[in-house]
């Protein structure tokens, strides 16, 4: 060969580098921009951004409220009671909550919900810092909270759709469950820099400045065409309607069965980690924030990959998978002795955890008709989050009896067998969820299971 052709063939070569380079560049790109696509809408930009500083301050709370009661008491017992009083409300109040996000204006319940929290995390914030805090204050102000929420959580998921339409909802919820767990990182990592410094008072506090932020991207939003409100009947009929949806409708009934036996048995497990932070794995508030910031790691992976996902094709094996996952390592968790394999294993409990909760989220928007969305959504925050409260309580006076590694393994079993019962039965199921998601638009004819 000689040096004129050695020169052709090298300068083809860098051609042919320089295209790959580029062609992997316009991947990442077209990547990028299909994970963050809802984020072209200029209201869910200003939801996104406000949400996720007010989201950081939630879990500084959370963090600090749990080792304050901790702290105070040493009590298993109390620990679960907060838990219970702060989120019995969602469970209660829930059919009537959605009633309000099917009947009334969305973007104004959520600001006053928001607005009403804010206040909230304030009260508790200066009753701690005057020195005089005691555990029936923080139930009375839990139990506040959790009526809030009880409001805001089906009004602000049925107003998603508001934000960004049909087309760029899986895509939406996804980032919005990526926004909480990325706050769920950097949350409890803040508090227990603060708690082991200057005390969870000063968490209570930023927290209730941090709503300023979402309070002010919802005043600036402009939603022109929201979803048309419930007008038919009496709100007592609507609720049965709701609820006769959702029984007699199979896909729907089968995840939210599933997600309030993984809830009710296996998430308690977060109600019990300042126990595991402290007498199990021999640290303070500052490793009760790495243990719930590795939580919140896998989470956010979990949220992610969602979040890049372009339709709800194989959702209903993601929720099968997500769950015999949960329930195996969380199992391993139970057993840890060592903090670093307690941190490595909480991890893909996260990621599981996440992955069911954002998929079974998105599978019941997408098969729900626009008008029973604020109700069948208030059933899943009665499932989801409702039933915590009751495996919280459970697990504290279980974990007080038995230890709390011994009640974690046997949550997470119970969790595991769920997931293969949902798995054993999916098969069934797809045909009816094929159609449900095929009438609502939101997809073709393809099952998504």
């Amino acid at each position: 060969m000689n040096p004129q052709e050695d020169m052709v063939e090298t300068t083809a070569s860098q051609e042919n580098i320089e295209e790959a380079r580029g062609a992997k560049a316009s991947q990442r790109k077209l990547g990028l921009r299909t994970t963050l696509r809802a984020l072209r809408h200029r209201n869910f930009q200003l939801f996104f951004s406000g949400q996720h500083i007010s989201l950081i301050g939630t879990w500084m709370q959370n963090i600090a409220q749990d080792w304050l009661v901790y702290r105070l008491t040493g009590s298993a017992v109390l620990l679960g009671t907060v838990a219970f009083v702060g989120q019995i409300p969602i469970f209660l109040l829930g059919p009537v909550a959605g009633i309000v996000a099917d009947r009334r204006n969305r973007h104004r319940t959520v600001i006053a919900t928001q607005t009403a929290s804010m206040i909230t995390a304030l009260v508790l914030a200066t009753l701690t810092l005057s020195g005089k805090i005691q555990v029936w204050e923080i139930m009375v102000l839990a139990s506040v909270l959790g009526t809030i929420n009880a409001f805001d959580i089906p009004s602000r998921q049925s107003f998603l759709i508001d934000m960004v339409g049909r087309e760029d909802l899986l895509n939406a919820i996804a980032l919005n469950s990526s926004m909480f767990n990325g706050a769920r990182i950097i949350g409890p990592a803040i508090a227990g820099v603060l708690v082991a410094s200057i005390g969870e008072g000063w968490c209570f506090f930023v927290n209730g400045i941090s709503y300023i932020a979402v309070i002010t991207g919802l005043l600036f939003m402009k939603v022109p065409n929201p979803k048309p409100l419930q007008r038919v009947g009496s709100a007592l009929e609507n609720i049965v309607e709701g609820f006769r949806f959702a029984r007699h409708t199979v896909p729907v009934r089968s995840l939210l069965l599933l997600i309030g036996v993984v809830s009710l048995a296996a998430m308690p497990y977060t109600v019990l980690m300042p126990i595991f932070a402290g007498k199990i794995l021999h640290g303070g508030a500052r490793q009760l924030g790495w243990l719930m910031g590795a939580t919140g790691g896998g989470a956010l992976a979990g949220a992610l990959m969602l979040a890049s996902k372009r339709d709800v094709r194989g959702l209903g094996r993601w929720v099968a998978t997500a769950a015999t996952s949960f329930g195996l390592f969380l199992t391993l968790f139970a057993f840890s002795r060592y903090l670093w394999l307690s941190i490595a294993l909480l991890v893909p409990v996260g990621f599981a955890m996440m992955t069911q909760m954002g998929a079974t989220n998105t599978l019941l928007q997408v098969m729900v008709p626009d008008r029973l969305r604020g109700r069948v959504m208030s059933l899943y925050s009665m499932m989801f989050v409702g039933m915590g409260p009751i495996g919280a309580l459970l697990a504290g006076f279980v974990a007080a009896k038995i230890g709390a590694p011994a009640t974690v393994a046997i949550g997470a079993l119970t969790c595991l067998i769920g997931g293969l019962i949902f798995t054993r039965h999916l098969p069934s199921i797809r045909d009816e969820a094929r159609q449900l998601i095929t009438a609502q638009e939101m997809i073709s004819a393809d099952p998504p299971g």
